[in-house]
């Protein structure tokens, strides 16, 4: 998506008061304390060990780290990790 048709879409959402991660296709990141995530709006995984999860999403890459990491739940529109959650970063 282009600059100028985001920022539209951004505008409308503002406008019509209505949840940007539905409208401009963001993703969603749940942390519950320590030891749980959930992404929605994903766009699949790059890569998955115990101790690192990588998830494409439309805003970059979400490197997750720690330790005994475990994809608990992965479907179309979310993915819910488990384990010792250390880190949680975008590039």
């Amino acid at each position: 998506m282009n600059s100028k048709s985001y920022k539209v879409k951004e505008i409308i959402s503002d406008a019509l008061e209505l949840p940007k991660d539905i409208t401009l296709d963001l993703p969603k990141v749940i942390i519950l304390g320590t030891d749980s995530v959930s992404i929605e709006n994903h766009k699949g995984i790059i890569s998955y060990k115990d101790d690192q999860i990588r998830i494409n999403t439309s805003c970059g890459i979400l490197t997750i780290t720690g330790s005994k990491l475990v994809i608990k739940s992965i479907i179309q529109e979310e993915i819910i990790i488990t384990g010792k959650i250390v880190n949680i970063e975008y590039r």
